[in-house]
This record gives C-alpha cells, sequence and structure tokens, in this order.
C-alpha cells in the first residue's frame, strides 16, 4: 500500500511516499499546475506506484492540489503543515512555513491545528522575494544567504517587493559591496517573517518549515529576530507533503480499520 502526498506550491511540486516505500522528490511547479500534476503520475509510475490502482491512496494541497485529479482527498496547506510536523517534530509547537507565494505562522496544541495567520497579500517575507533579489544579484538563494554571512546589512526599508528591488538596483548602481546587499535581503525578510510570530501564536518550540528550512544562517538571523531558538525541520520544505501522506493513510485507515498498514 502506498500513500502519496502531492503539494503542488507556486514554485516548485513536493511529493512524498510513505507504506510500502518511502519517497521524497522535487519538481518544478512551470506554467500549469495540471501539466505538473501529469508529470508526477508517470514520474511515480517510474518506480512502480500507480496513482489509479487501489493499492494507492492520494492526497493534494498546496497552491495547484485541484488541478491533482487523480487525488482521493484534497486538504488545505494549514492542515498538512500541521499533520507534518505533529507527526515527525511536536505536537506542541508553533510552525513557521515560508513557501514561495506566501508565509504561514500556524499554532499546533496537542497536533491539532489551534490557529494561525498568513501572509498571502504581498510577496515580501516569502520565498519569491528572495528568489527575486538573488536573481538580481546573479546569485542562488544558497549563494545569496552564503553572501549575507560575510556582509554587513544594508537597510531595506521598502514593505512592498517591488520598491525593495529597487532600492536593491539603486544600491547596485552606487557600486555597494553585493555582499552586504545580500545581508540586507536576508534581514529584510527575516524581520517580516518575525513580525508575524504573535502573542496567540507563540509557544516554546518552534519549527521551521518550508524552502528556506533548510538553510542554517536563514534560522540563525530568524531566532535573533524573534529572540527564541528555532528547530530546523529535516526535510521541512516536504512538510506540506508528508502530512497529506499522513491524512490520507489516517483517512484510509478509518474505512478500512482492518488494515495493518
Amino acid at each position: 500500500m502506498y500513500f502519496v502526498g502531492i503539494d503542488i506550491g507556486s514554485t516548485a511540486a513536493k511529493i512524498a511516499v510513505t507504506g510500502d516505500k518511502e519517497l521524497l522528490f522535487t519538481l518544478p511547479t512551470g506554467w500549469s499546475s495540471k501539466e505538473t500534476a501529469n508529470i508526477i503520475k508517470y514520474r511515480l509510475l517510474e518506480e512502480n506506484i500507480d496513482v489509479l490502482s487501489d493499492d494507492t491512496v492520494v492526497s493534494a494541497t498546496g497552491y495547484g492540489r485541484t488541478s491533482v485529479e487523480y487525488a482521493s482527498y484534497t486538504v488545505t496547506e494549514i492542515s498538512c503543515h500541521g499533520m507534518g510536523v505533529a507527526t515527525e517534530v511536536s505536537k506542541n509547537c508553533t510552525i513557521i512555513d515560508v513557501g514561495g507565494q506566501d508565509t504561514k505562522v500556524i499554532c499546533l496544541r496537542e497536533g491539532k491545528v489551534s490557529d494561525f495567520i498568513m501572509n498571502d497579500k504581498c510577496a515580501s517575507g516569502t520565498g519569491k522575494f528572495v528568489e527575486i533579489m538573488a536573481n538580481r544579484l546573479a546569485l542562488t538563494i544558497d549563494e545569496l544567504f552564503e553572501a549575507a554571512k560575510k556582509g554587513t546589512v544594508l537597510p531595506i526599508s521598502s514593505t512592498c517587493t517591488v520598491f525593495a528591488e529597487t532600492e536593491v538596483i539603486n544600491y547596485i548602481g552606487v557600486g555597494k559591496d553585493r555582499n552586504d546587499i545580500a545581508a540586507g535581503v536576508a534581514d529584510s525578510v527575516a524581520s517580516k517573517v518575525a513580525l508575524m510570530y504573535r502573542n496567540n501564536l507563540k509557544s516554546d518550540k518552534i519549527v521551521l518549515t518550508g524552502g528556506l528550512s533548510s538553510i542554517d544562517y536563514f534560522a540563525e538571523i530568524l531566532s535573533q529576530k524573534i529572540g527564541q531558538e528555532i528547530t530546523q525541520m529535516p526535510n521541512g520544505k516536504y512538510a506540506g507533503a508528508k502530512g497529506a501522506a499522513y491524512i490520507g493513510k489516517n483517512k484510509y485507515l478509518i474505512k478500512n480499520p482492518q488494515s495493518t498498514k
């Protein structure tokens, strides 16, 4: 039996498989979530996992979840991130997920989502903000944070990504050091994410998920901004996909209580 979680985000699609096989992989979302869903179907077939088989339960989440026409279940990102972290890290914590399109802060109590907020109106404080700034500096996202470690923060005051990019262009135009600009970018995104960590969402443990969760320096500066240590979830960018797979498994077991899978 296979339980497949598919998290189609604005930038990347993350796939997690549990059950008879454990598997994680990522694909670019591209321009069409529906095309991406079909590519995932054939990529899974290469692993001998047939999404149309009775032995496979598929749960979809993320920006493009409704495009996964073969999914048995579609589930919200909030629920999936909560389940992923509750199953693998902690049932009582605050999750900070910096995604490509939005940033989420989710409060977990006894493994259940008790509260959450999302920054989904502006790209500032999201992975897209970092991606745009890294491209402007001719760096990858990993290279941007490596450069930021060596630099001194140049302030980026704009809350709008478009205007912030103009600030970066101005710094480039007057010959400011690239490491210092990168430090300003890293400081800006960490500051915006930290502002979302409000009183009603605070807890003794913070778990970082999403694409930036593997970047130690981002976790370090975010910890400094919040004033609290942050735990980086292993394979944190797959938190939503893993949570979707676990939710699918739980639903299957409820329907089939005699199963030992």
